[in-house]
């Protein structure tokens, strides 16, 4: 690095798929000191949705490697970029995965080699608890620093007793403040009809969000309310069999699949509620959205109770339907004072322009120490 070049440091983010976690790092970057530090994005090659254009016209670099099913090449790989680009600082963001691309950075003489745990696991998805428990008992092996999107992420990957920072998903709070007019608007574009009741979810289509018990709710929730609509925001390998189920139900006309949205602040606004039945997640984003544009939440007891800023938060058992509808059918949509009313000063923790200025420090810090 020449003086008064930008440090840079590589960020292993295996596939983006346009879920959370590659939103949580692409939203660190947007609000780092970029003059700085900057950051070098390695994804899986067989990635979907790598936003290139936005990367490169801040500054930054993606290299593609080798998908990381494919170990042994995958890890060759990494630990040629390593040497070759000379990064002081590795941050993998891969959850229990990142026992290789660490590994690699070490044989590489990486200094500073960053794990950072943004998920947990949950019931159901057998064969991957089973390999998530297998490389557990590596997740302190080769990092020389710990972070996790909560105390539970973080407890879950390196154990109760490992050290390990906190680094808070943190978003622009006042792009996701409630805001009379952009509801007005975004229901307008939805087709949304008066008063209708809707019901809202953000997340991939897949095992881990718990689609079929989503729509197993909003089942019980259709025989009980007639203004009540499901939109459903984001795409997946699951969501071909989640439309078969709404057809084979009936709710066709009440259930609105959104796909991949870059707008969905504004989709919030267009929300009554918000309802996230997930098997698992490391702290979920999303829920705290949610809660800065004022919104009730109902969340799985399986998620940590570190996501409810607010207190206001609901946390129910996965296990029954018409538990979930009960709730939902005593909610009535919140007076837009209610909505406005949530402070900005609660979600410190979450405000991405004070987290971006403690990145930049931490990072600052670790390669002048190295």
């Amino acid at each position: 690095m020449s003086q008064g070049e930008p440090i840079r440091v590589a960020q292993v983010v295996g596939k983006m798929l346009g879920g959370g976690v590659e939103a949580v790092v692409m939203n660190y970057y947007r609000h780092i000191d970029r003059s700085k530090v900057q950051f070098d994005f390695l994804v899986d090659a067989d990635s979907t949705l790598v936003p290139r254009d936005e990367i490169e016209s801040l500054g930054g670099r993606v290299f593609e490697i080798p998908p990381y099913q494919h170990v042994a090449e995958y890890q060759r790989e990494l630990q040629r970029l390593f040497k070759q680009e000379g990064w002081k600082i590795v941050h993998s963001h891969i959850n229990a995965l990142s026992v290789f691309p660490l590994r690699s950075a070490k044989k590489a003489g990486v200094p500073v080699r960053i794990a950072h745990s943004h998920s947990t696991s949950g019931k159901g998805e057998y064969a991957k608890n089973a390999l998530k428990a297998v490389l557990k008992t590596q997740s302190n092996r080769y990092p020389t620093h710990r972070f996790a999107c909560s105390q539970f992420a973080g407890e879950w990957l390196f154990g109760k007793a490992a050290h390990f920072e906190v680094v808070y998903n943190a978003i622009d709070l006042d792009r996701f403040r409630f805001n009379a007019e952009a509801r007005a608007q975004a229901r307008a574009d939805l087709g949304l009809v008066g008063n209708q009741f809707a019901i809202g979810h953000v997340g991939r289509f897949t095992a881990q969000k718990n689609h079929t018990f989503l729509i197993d709710i909003f089942t019980e929730v259709a025989k009980r309310r007639d203004d009540a609509v499901l939109l459903l925001v984001g795409t997946g390998e699951a969501g071909a069999s989640v439309k078969a189920l709404v057809d084979e139900r009936g709710l066709t006309d009440r259930v609105k699949f959104l796909g991949q949205r870059s707008d969905v602040d504004r989709l919030y606004q267009a929300f009554d509620a918000f309802v996230l039945p997930s098997l698992y997640e490391g702290l979920c984003l999303v829920g705290v959205e949610a809660q800065v544009s004022g919104l009730p939440c109902l969340l799985s007891d399986a998620i940590t109770r570190e996501v409810d800023v607010t207190g206001e938060c609901k946390f129910l058992s996965i296990d029954s339907p018409v538990v979930w509808a009960d709730e939902i059918d005593s909610l009535l949509p919140y007076s837009y004072e209610g909505r406005l009313s949530i402070s900005s000063g609660q979600f410190a923790d979450y405000n991405i322009e004070l987290q971006g200025k403690q990145l930049t420090y931490k990072y600052l810090d670790l390669y002048s120490r190295n």
